[in-house]
Parts: C-alpha cells; sequence; structure tokens
C-alpha cells in the first residue's frame, strides 16, 4: 500500500525534493557571505549588527532549517520509492556522502551562528569565503552523481 502510494505520488515527491534543494541551496550560499561582512564591515554590536543577527538567524531558522528537513523527507521518500535507486550503482553512494557533508555544512553554519550571536566567533571573513565555496563543490558532487551518473 505504501509502496503503491510512492510510486503514484513519485513526480510529486521529485518536484518537492528539488524545490526543497533549491530553497536550501539558497540559505547554504548566502548565509556564509552574511557571515563574511557581519566579521568584515559590521563588527559586533551596535544597529547594523543587530540587523544581520535578525537576517541570520531567521535565515537559518525560517527557511534553512525546513527546506533541509523537506529535503531529507522527500529525499528519503525518492530512495523508498521502487526503480528510483539501484544500490548496486556507485552513484547513490556518492549522493549520500555528499547530502551528508551538506548537512554537516548546514549545522557548521549553525555553529557559527551562535557563536556570532554570543560574540565569541574568531574566524574571519576569508575564512567564511573560502567556506562559501563548500555548497557548490557539493552541489557538483550531487548533480553530477545523479544525472551524469558517471560512477
Amino acid at each position: 500500500m505504501i509502496v503503491d502510494f510512492l510510486v503514484l505520488a513519485y513526480p510529486w515527491t521529485k518536484s518537492l525534493h528539488v524545490i526543497s534543494v533549491i530553497a536550501w541551496m539558497a540559505g547554504l550560499f548566502y548565509l556564509p557571505r552574511l557571515f563574511v561582512y557581519h566579521v568584515e564591515r559590521v563588527g559586533m554590536s551596535g544597529e547594523t549588527a543587530d540587523l544581520f543577527q535578525t537576517m541570520e538567524v531567521r535565515l537559518l531558522r525560517a527557511i534553512m532549517n525546513p527546506a533541509m528537513i523537506a529535503t531529507w523527507i522527500f529525499g528519503l521518500a525518492l530512495v523508498f520509492t521502487p526503480g528510483v535507486v539501484s544500490w548496486q550503482e556507485l552513484w547513490p553512494w556518492t549522493k549520500t556522502a555528499a547530502v551528508l557533508a551538506m548537512t554537516w555544512f548546514h549545522h557548521w553554519l549553525g555553529l557559527r551562528r551562535k557563536e556570532l550571536l554570543a560574540g565569541t566567533d574568531t574566524r574571519s571573513g576569508r575564512t567564511y569565503r573560502l567556506m562559501n565555496e563548500v555548497p557548490t563543490l557539493l552541489l557538483i558532487v550531487i548533480v553530477v552523481s545523479v544525472i551524469a551518473r558517471p560512477f
């Protein structure tokens, strides 16, 4: 019964998964950039710092967290849909590793957000610029794994 539902819902599940991924990726690209400006231009106190704190918290809580959860829910639904994933191939494993790394990065950003809020963050804008490339690299691995399936 659940298998029949997953098969029938496949186009909707896939659509919602892609929508969720896009929303999540937007946040993963934008939050580190906010951190760059926060540490380089704004500092830890004042009206502009308060504005950045608000933007960062809302981005993480209202967009990124729900999008990550939805991505995982719809992604797992796709995994359990018969005929979608063959675990005998390598591509699902590379995608899984990249998604786990993306989830780690999300949580890393959340921890940095807490440090910025507490005024204990010691990272430079350069660190956040470098880390801003992580989701791009993971996105490349994920898209190539799923679309081209070279592995």
